[in-house]
């Protein structure tokens, strides 16, 4: 894949369908924070929350690539710069 089309598809998760099903990656982050808190007694932000999604990313391109993590890697470093830097949930 060319990086404009991979640009192309972690918009789309993003900014698309997944929102629609599954609500804001920004509350979506912030449930998984609060549940990862409760689990392991320390705080998880919502951008803690995206950044740990995305070295899950760069562990499974570690084991073999495929063209969705690189997607999906895109798309939680988009989210965690959103919410870093233009107050889109808990930082």
């Amino acid at each position: 894949m060319k990086r404009a089309e991979i640009l192309e598809a972690a918009r789309v998760c993003v900014c698309g369908e997944r929102e629609e099903d599954y609500g804001t990656p920004e509350d979506s982050f912030a449930l998984i924070g609060k549940l990862w808190t409760a689990y392991m007694g320390v705080t998880f932000t919502s951008k803690d929350v995206a950044m740990m999604m995305a070295l899950l990313k760069v562990a499974r391109i570690k084991a073999g690539v495929k063209a969705d993590s690189f997607v999906d890697l895109a798309g939680y470093a988009a989210c965690a710069g959103e919410i870093a830097t233009e107050g889109g949930g808990p930082a």
